[in-house]
């Protein structure tokens, strides 16, 4: 049976707008996931004086624009490298692949990286990893960039959530290594989504 165009529309913009209400629901709980792991001394990056105050992160409100179904590209046969750090200790990453994406009216291309360590662990197997700078760095989010995990698609589509950015754990404690983001990994607009910069008195 084939079905009128707007019939297969309508359920093409419900499909969206469920997944879209999913990821955003998902955005919050992530928030909220952290902020338990900051308040816990256990899992907390925070410094002790720090953590003792701490009451949640400062994010920006999730916003669905953030929300962008992009094209995967595999990017196979690509060499280990060492990715620099901000201290002299180096992580080995692989370039896994490349996501593309058209926000307000840019073409942006970002490089997908894969922890040659992590993915020997059956709990970190197929994590990816997007390190990235934007136009809100040093200004409204840590200067030093943010980051956005990822699991390997099963296809040529992959959903970057940039609701769930988050900051280096330098950015609260200096004595942590933490992978520098790529000069090719740099946005050039102003992602106002994710966690924003550390206000030591945030609340």
């Amino acid at each position: 049976m084939r079905y009128p165009l707007f019939i297969i529309s309508f359920f093409l913009i419900v499909s969206f707008q469920s997944v879209f209400s999913q990821s955003v629901q998902e955005a919050k709980a992530f928030h909220e996931k952290l902020n338990k792991e900051f308040k816990d001394r256990e899992t907390s990056p925070l410094k002790e004086k720090d953590r003792k105050n701490f009451k949640q992160l400062a994010v920006f409100e999730v916003d669905s624009n953030y929300i962008i179904s992009a094209a995967f590209k595999r990017t196979p046969y690509e060499k280990p490298f060492f990715m620099p750090t901000t201290t002299e200790r180096k992580s080995m990453y692989v370039k896994y692949g490349e996501v593309s994406f058209t926000l307000e009216g840019k073409k942006i291309v970002l490089e997908v990286y894969q922890n040659q360590r992590l993915k020997t662990q059956k709990k970190y197997e197929d994590y990816l990893f997007i390190p990235f700078n934007d136009l809100t760095n040093g200004v409204s989010t840590y200067g030093g960039g943010r980051y956005l995990d990822l699991k390997i698609p099963k296809g040529n589509r992959m959903m970057l959530d940039f609701n769930q950015a988050y900051n280096p754990y330098c950015a609260y404690n200096e004595t942590y290594s933490c992978p520098i983001p790529p000069e090719q990994n740099f946005i050039e607009l102003e992602m106002e989504a994710g966690v924003k910069s550390f206000r030591k008195n945030s609340k």
